[in-house]
């Protein structure tokens, strides 16, 4: 009889929460037990899972005990606050939030990319920034074949990506434009129905904001190479959910887009969409509630000989958050990794 694990999600009331949930369904993930764990403010809440409510908890010291995999996702300082617990009870956390991705022990992982990294861990794995995870899927296909020297990424972030309340408020809002109202911004900082910003992550002192410096941090960190040149803009745009990006790949050599096409054409995780003729390339609409990145518009880039550029869509909530820690969670039970390996433990993995 096939083993089974004692699954918790922690933030199991947000949007990337439920998202889990639905995912364990819908895989026939291994359970022997799932636990509900999200702040009081969700005190008395049930959420659906296989037909059932399943009531949630809050979470507290003894909520790990017992537990073998934590899907977290209730946020930075929520992670930080659990992690110490979550590994003491045995378990290991795939952590959703940004806490620990730069960590140099922690491995920071997408399966379809670096999988061997989570074979490292030592009871706590980061899942990758939802913008760095889209990107990464379908540039490293063709980083294997030539490495690339410079990706330059321009992203247009849905109200996803802020969270379930931001996305009700860009309902709020446009409903109140087109009934000749002023919007109302609460969630996030400016109105963005019928409107755009930059990412309202905080700015650091390079110009750069947070959001920006994710994509270059974790890229490297991912690949394994820190000399790639990386620069990133990332824009709010009122779009529910599902993110889109610009990507522009420089390599050392010319790489032909034929080529290129062929191989994101069989990528894992990757589905080409191109119709040149009707000017049909992946759209956020399209995206939506899809496991796969979009990718099309493959075409050389006029300005440089070695340049290749091209246009993806990816659903934030799912391959950009949700999905990949499960996928993570996959990955550990395949190869017999959720305990930590005698080498991990020992700094040698």
């Amino acid at each position: 009889m096939p083993q089974s694990y004692r699954v918790a999600v922690l933030g199991a009331t947000g949007a990337v929460g439920t998202e889990l949930l639905q995912l364990l369904e819908e895989r026939n993930f291994p359970l022997a037990d799932l636990k509900l764990l999200a702040s009081p403010r969700s005190a008395g809440a049930k959420l659906s899972f296989k037909g059932e409510e399943v009531p949630v908890e809050v979470v507290g010291d003894r909520s790990f005990d017992g537990m073998d995999i934590v899907l977290a996702s209730a946020g930075g300082s929520t992670s930080k606050a659990w992690a110490a617990k979550i590994v003491e009870a045995g378990a290991v956390m795939i952590d959703n939030s940004s806490a620990f991705r730069m960590v140099p022990e922690v491995p920071l992982v997408v399966p379809e990319v670096n999988p061997d990294a989570a074979a490292t861990h030592r009871g706590i794995i980061a899942n990758p920034n939802c913008t760095t995870i889209l990107m990464n899927v379908v540039v490293y296909p063709l980083h294997r074949v030539q490495p690339v020297q410079r990706i330059v990424a321009s992203t247009y972030q849905s109200a996803s990506g802020a969270g379930a309340r931001a996305m009700e408020e860009v309902k709020r809002q446009s409903r109140a434009i087109l009934d000749g109202e002023l919007p109302k911004a609460e969630i996030l900082p400016y109105p963005l129905a019928f409107n755009l910003f930059p990412h309202n992550s905080p700015l650091t002192d390079s110009g750069y904001c947070e959001e920006e410096l994710k994509m270059v941090n974790e890229t490297r960190k991912i690949f394994g190479d820190d000399r790639i040149r990386i620069t990133a803009t990332c824009v709010r745009v009122p779009v529910l959910r599902a993110h889109s990006e610009s990507i522009n790949l420089e390599f050392e050599r010319p790489f032909s887009v034929a080529q290129a096409r062929e191989i994101l054409s069989q990528a894992p995780g990757v589905k080409l969409v191109e119709d040149w003729q009707k000017n049909y390339f992946p759209m956020p609409i399209d995206a939506t509630g899809r496991d796969e990145v979009l990718v099309g518009r493959i075409r050389q880039d006029l300005s440089h000989p070695n340049g290749l550029e091209l246009w993806l869509c990816g659903d934030q909530i799912r391959k950009g958050a949700a999905l990949n820690a499960v996928q993570i969670a996959e990955l550990l039970i395949e190869k017999g990794w959720v305990r930590p390996t005698a080498a991990a433990i020992a700094g040698k993995a």
